[in-house]
């Protein structure tokens, strides 16, 4: 049987010990108090009783949508009267057609579907960009692999199986429900017995909300929590706010909630131990912002930023701030796009020759691509993982259709990917190990 959540929360927190599966998605439901429950899966739906209808925040995605709707439905058989959207991501809207297809199905209303103003602009957006959405969603979750050892107490964010990316068909499931109601800064709801609080703030996303119970001190934080280093630079997708983050916590702390329900991850229970969780994710953000602006004001490139600017060891082995997801150097990157655009101060790189001219010509002057790959392997086994990438690359621009190039390149990234922490870097350097076979295996390799 597994750990009820707020006694592995707490029992994490206080002790500093990661011991178990922190991220888990199995589509367990464990009720967190009287009328509240939680539905751990890809994301987490919260389902609150008011008396009057269920109150859920977030639908999970297109293929845990049924499951999560189904342990809600082993809680309680009350309608759904109000489906809340934290933000517009997949994993967060895209089971929504299983809440009406469960209310269709029993004779009910529809639920009314509640969200941010931005969310309408995104679904217009994944319906222009969805086989794009489609192809970094792959890229970004194609990097687990069963020899990667995540799946072993690391407590990361793993989809479910099955949802890292079909190969053809929308990025937004067609039942997906638009919302009906949506506000600009603030809601407030009275539904049953319960008075709900909606607040708009920016963080990893433009469109997110945090609802707040004042009667109960519950807070519902959406991604603002996700039990790793905040999402806070996911460098394939739109910009992302690490300062508005930062100032987000700092609001729900003002708050004193005693409960917190997160998308991701395991809920809190105590004060005084959500204070502190809250307070030290936002100065974690709020020290990189600062360091980052800093560092900007005295006229520092990109490059000199990103390979100085870091977050104390100490900090990063905290149970809710490891870098397994998303990592600093993503965050310090889009911070640097927040504030000083995409051109990253290096002139040869404001108007760049093509990557297969820079690599013929670096292979040409080193003797050969061949030359190049056997550097790249002697620099990987002496530990430089970076630069071994880069002539790798270098190699792979100059000779496109030489397997035994591209053999070698995917075997360095592999080793890449095998040394990283982060969900996302493992994704991006797997699919370069994969562009690589595939010019093994078109050649006969």
């Amino acid at each position: 049987m597994a750990t009820h959540p707020i006694e592995l929360s707490t029992r994490v927190i206080d002790s500093g010990v990661v011991d178990e599966r922190l991220n888990r998605v199995d589509g367990n439901i464990w009720e967190l108090a009287d009328n509240v429950a939680i539905v751990e899966s890809f994301s987490h739906s919260v389902a609150i009783n008011t008396g009057d209808g269920l109150v859920c925040f977030d639908a999970s995605g297109a293929g845990s949508g049924a499951k999560v709707m189904e342990a809600i439905r082993t809680w309680s058989t009350a309608p759904v009267s109000h489906l809340v959207y934290t933000h517009g991501h997949l994993d967060h809207v895209g089971g929504s057609g299983a809440f009406l297809a469960d209310a269709t199905s029993r004779g009910l209303p529809r639920p009314t579907v509640v969200s941010h103003e931005a969310v309408l602009p995104r679904f217009e957006r994944y319906t222009d960009m969805s086989d794009f959405n489609n192809l970094i969603n792959r890229r970004q979750f194609g990097g687990i692999r069963a020899d990667a050892g995540l799946s072993i107490g690391a407590g990361e964010i793993a989809p479910p199986a099955g949802a890292t990316g079909a190969a053809q068909g929308t990025f937004l499931p067609a039942d997906a429900l638009v919302p009906d109601q949506t506000f600009r800064d603030s809601l407030s709801l009275v539904v049953g017995d319960e008075t709900i609080e909606m607040y708009h703030d920016r963080g990893e996303t433009d469109d997110h909300l945090w609802a707040w119970f004042p009667k109960k001190k519950w807070i519902v934080t959406g991604d603002f929590i996700i039990w790793n280093f905040p999402n806070a630079g996911n460098p394939q997708k739109v910009q992302r706010y690490a300062a508005e983050w930062a100032r987000a916590l700092r609001r729900m702390v003002a708050m004193e909630p005693e409960l917190l329900l997160p998308a991701h991850g395991l809920p809190i229970a105590g004060k005084e131990r959500i204070a502190m969780v809250l307070g030290e994710i936002a100065s974690a953000l709020e020290s990189l912002v600062t360091q980052v602006i800093q560092m900007m004001n005295d006229g520092a490139t990109l490059d000199a930023i990103i390979h100085t600017v870091q977050v104390p060891e100490a900090v990063l082995a905290k149970p809710y701030l490891r870098p397994l997801y998303d990592e600093p150097e993503f965050v310090v990157r889009g911070i640097w796009r927040m504030y000083g655009g995409w051109w990253d101060g290096a002139a040869s790189r404001l108007k760049p020759a093509p990557d297969a001219v820079l690599g013929t010509e670096i292979a040409a002057l080193a003797g050969g691509a061949d030359v190049l790959i056997a550097r790249a392997k002697g620099v990987a086994e002496d530990g430089d993982m970076r630069l071994a990438c880069h002539l790798a690359d270098f190699a792979g621009w100059a000779a496109p259709d030489d397997p035994t190039i591209h053999a070698r390149r995917a075997e360095i990234y592999e080793i890449r990917r095998k040394q990283e922490m982060s969900l996302m870097s493992k994704g991006i350097y797997r699919a370069a190990a994969r562009e690589s076979e595939v010019v093994v295996k078109r050649h006969g390799g």
